[in-house]
């Protein structure tokens, strides 16, 4: 057998296929390259030429790839694969046994692709994270998915926002997750939920009492209320697994985070909070700097920007970190950041205590003022698009990852 490249060219002849130039290129500079390699081969890529993948791609690839066991890592992220594409690429899946990741977020892969790719996840046992972001799979394509799950004991991370789940299917996977011993990192955020009797919060609620293995929980853009918070914090009471709840985006507002905040006292495992884009104001914030404060509580990250918070509630978390020393990143930007705020964060941030690394703002005076302004930090900034320039996979940026600091997520360094 030839170079991957020669491989690549040798199979484009074969198939009577136009060769992708992108894809040759990539694949030429992994040649003398030893250990884990990861095709890193993104649609939005702008510091090249690209020429965007398409299913004979997908076929092309598939065949390359199939007797291959140096590449463990496949990015196809914003391309023009659809379920075709994922046919073959499902057809990947199961003769390649060295595949740990596969990233195909933001293509057009519908319900049938997702069948496809499930179908051939039953028998796969060396991919550890799937990435479907962004692909309208549906609630049909989410149940074949879900349906996997009961016989799949590999897969590790599986990521499904913004791919139109249903309530059907949001419920269908916090039943699996009752029993599946394997995944370690579910999104499923902004799902297509109708109802507002929170019934997927209940079903999420029993799988946290029941499942002990669930490290990452994404529940963004769910419409989920005071209530449907109250249903997940009796749970957390006694999951000591979980270290790491997104609930970005919701309708919670202060009784939602005195909920957290109860079980931030009494559960020390949480170790990374998204409130962003709530509405928890000053006296949910008050709620969760009493739950800080104490030596009991863990939290390492807590990001609440776009809250509606004022001097009372930001100036009592600056406080709250003073007296306990665990909780280093805090992301406040989009609140009502008044003279005290400001004062309060200047403080932490020129005495050390809070990193200009580990927070979304940064400090300047204007006649003998101080203020604040935002830097582009954060838990996931780099979630949904490539940056041009900058460190490769910037902790300050992408904090979550570094926190986590797991083999989840194998493909989420972003740039290129």
């Amino acid at each position: 057998m030839g170079s991957i490249t020669e491989v690549y060219s040798s199979v484009c002849k074969e198939l009577k296929l136009r060769t992708n130039r992108y894809i040759l290129e990539v694949l030429q500079e992994t040649e003398g390259k030893t250990g884990d390699i990861t095709l890193k081969l993104t649609g939005n890529d702008r510091l090249r030429k690209v020429e965007k993948v398409t299913n004979k791609d997908a076929l092309a690839l598939s065949r390359t790839l199939r007797d291959n066991d140096s590449v463990t890592g496949l990015d196809l992220r914003y391309n023009c694969i659809t379920d075709e594409g994922a046919e073959h690429l499902a057809d990947l899946l199961q003769e390649n046994v060295c595949l740990r990741s596969l990233d195909l977020m933001c293509n057009d892969i519908q319900t049938d692709g997702a069948e496809y790719i499930a179908k051939s996840l039953t028998s796969n046992e060396a991919l550890l994270s799937l990435r479907l972001t962004g692909n309208k799979i549906g609630n049909r394509g989410a149940m074949h998915l879900a349906s996997m799950l009961q016989r799949n004991s590999t897969l590790q991370e599986l990521d499904m926002a913004d791919s139109d789940l249903g309530t059907q299917s949001v419920i269908a996977f916090a039943i699996v997750l009752n029993n599946n011993k394997s995944l370690q990192s579910v999104n499923i955020s902004r799902p297509l939920l109708f109802s507002h009797q929170e019934e997927t919060a209940v079903h999420l609620s029993s799988m946290l009492v029941v499942n002990q293995c669930l490290r990452e929980l994404h529940l963004g853009k769910m419409g989920m209320t005071d209530s449907g918070v109250e249903r997940l914090t009796e749970a957390l009471r006694t999951n000591y697994t979980l270290k790491y709840l997104d609930l970005r985006c919701n309708r919670m507002t202060r009784d939602g985070a005195r909920c957290l905040a109860n079980v931030l006292k009494n559960n020390g495992t949480l170790e990374i909070l998204d409130l962003a884009s709530n509405r928890i104001e000053d006296d949910g914030a008050l709620y969760l700097s009493q739950a800080i404060a104490l030596p009991t509580c863990n939290l390492k990250a807590l990001s609440i920007p776009s809250n509606n918070i004022a001097t009372v509630g930001l100036v009592s978390l600056s406080r709250a970190m003073q007296a306990n020393n665990t909780l280093t990143h805090i992301y406040i930007w989009g609140n009502r950041l008044e003279e005290p705020v400001c004062q309060a964060f200047s403080d932490l941030l020129s005495s050390g205590r809070l990193s200009s690394e580990q927070t979304d703002v940064c400090v300047y005076e204007v006649d003998g003022c101080v203020c604040l302004a935002e830097v582009f930090h954060g838990l996931k900034r780099h979630y949904y698009w490539t940056p041009s320039y900058g460190q490769n996979g910037n902790p300050a940026s992408n904090a979550a990852l570094a926190l986590t600091n797991t083999q989840l997520h194998l493909n989420s360094s972003h740039t290129p």
